[in-house]
């Protein structure tokens, strides 16, 4: 492929490969929170769950989806 072929993501691609690794992500975390939270209203937990998500996705999750799926949510990148 030229040095100057832009590559597309494919949104459909990419959401797929995210929520692969969103929803074990999220699970994973529950089971690590809710233990450790019972009796917390749903707002607490979820104030404690959202900036783990968050960071995970960010330094983890969205570098091994781009580093381990580019062939596959890039369009044209066959």
């Amino acid at each position: 492929m030229p040095a100057s072929a832009i590559l597309r993501i494919s949104r459909p691609r990419f959401a797929l490969v995210v929520l692969l690794g969103v929803y074990p992500l999220i699970t994973a975390l529950l089971y690590l929170v809710v233990p450790l939270t019972e009796g917390w209203p749903i707002w607490q937990r979820t104030l404690l769950i959202a900036p783990l998500m968050v960071a995970s996705m960010t330094w983890l999750l969205m570098p091994a989806v781009h580093r381990y799926f580019s062939r596959f949510i890039h369009v044209g990148a066959d």
